[in-house]
């Protein structure tokens, strides 16, 4: 068959057109997650409740059906990705749940949900997941965290972005609540004004060394050579799940402080989450010594001492110069009198006898 250039045209512009009408249909497939918004947030059967995570106490081996609401508030609908994941403490002491390309192995490989749930939008869908605790599980707290969330790619880039909340799974069983003080370390910085006191830095890392999730408090005390209390502070420790830690700085100014410095943070745990009213609570503490040069006032001093020299030294010549002119004014005293006789008796030898005349 001959084709026309007028029929060419015509394939060509009908390829063109199934093309950029077939790009929208592509995208619409992957949503961008920036135009998304949606929750996620524990519920019952029938719908969201009023808890902002989800708590639960259970003995090993015992298994628990819960729920989650995925609310979309999108225009259009969307298909969710449920996943369930280990959960952490970040540095700034928010939740977080491991990403996709990190395994769990705690509590997170607990939560059993179904893998997609699609929301149409401003639309509303419950979907149960069952919570399951080994039979080797030791006591204590493993937390865990469960997310809807939505993948884009980026060029070579997957971006997954998620909602959700946290799961906190407590093993009934013997639990231990302490909070464990690493790597103390205080310095002294002095003043250069002699008359102002110099500055104690201090910094360590309190670490859950328990087995379930706590918060609490530290207490910072220093105390001079004399055994004498010059700082004493109590500071509030935010939570910290097992196995995680948080460092801590703080400082003191205007201490005077010569030769040894001794510094000791002692912490108190505060159990957090429920049950386990007879959980084990451990204090602990931990001291450093500083020894402290106060170079400032030792200066201070030093000048004073050599002023006080000084002004001893001068009032000893002083003294002397004195002790000297007295002995000098005496001496001179003495002479003035020895010549002050001998004048006189030359006189009174050569005057004439008024008798002679007389005669």
């Amino acid at each position: 068959m001959t084709v026309t250039p007028l029929r060419q045209a015509l394939a060509v512009l009908t390829v063109v057109f199934l093309a950029v009408a077939a790009t929208p249909v592509a995208a619409a497939a992957e949503p961008d997650p920036k135009a998304l918004t949606w929750t996620v947030q524990p519920a019952t059967a029938s719908g969201p409740d009023q808890r902002r995570w989800i708590t639960a106490s259970l003995d090993p081996g015992q298994a628990v059906t819960e729920h989650l609401a995925v609310r979309n508030f999108s225009r259009t609908a969307v298909t969710f990705a449920l996943k369930a994941a280990d959960g952490y403490l970040t540095d700034k002491g928010r939740f977080n749940m491991l990403s996709s390309d990190r395994p769990s192995v705690d509590g997170g490989t607990w939560i059993d949900v179904q893998d997609k749930v699609t929301v149409g939008p401003n639309e509303t869908r419950v979907v149960p997941f069952t919570i399951t605790v080994p039979r080797s599980a030791p006591p204590g707290d493993h937390p865990a965290g469960i997310a809807a969330t939505v993948s884009s790619a980026g060029g070579t880039v997957t971006v997954e972005s998620r909602v959700g909340f946290r799961v906190m799974l407590r093993v009934n069983g013997s639990a231990r609540a302490a909070l464990a003080v690493r790597g103390l370390d205080a310095t002294y910085s002095p003043s250069w004004n002699p008359f102002a006191g110099g500055t104690v830095r201090v910094r360590y890392t309190v670490e859950n060394d328990g087995n379930v999730w706590v918060s609490g408090t530290s207490r910072v005390a220093m105390s001079d050579l004399l055994g004498r209390s010059s700082h004493d502070a109590t500071s509030a420790v935010e939570e910290l799940l097992p196995g995680g830690s948080r460092t801590v700085r703080t400082r003191a100014d205007g201490l005077w402080a010569l030769g040894r410095l001794r510094t000791t943070v002692t912490t108190s745990p505060t159990l957090l989450g429920d049950g386990q009213a007879g959980a084990d609570l451990r204090s602990a503490s931990a001291t450093v010594t500083t020894w402290v040069v106060p170079w400032a006032q030792l200066a201070l001093l030093a000048l004073l001492a050599g002023l006080l020299l000084g002004l001893r030294a001068a009032a000893r010549h002083r003294r002397r110069r004195l002790a000297g002119l007295l002995a000098r004014a005496r001496q001179e005293g003495r002479q003035e009198a020895q010549e002050s006789v001998l004048v006189g008796g030359a006189a009174t030898a050569g005057e004439p006898d008024p008798g002679d005349a007389h005669r």
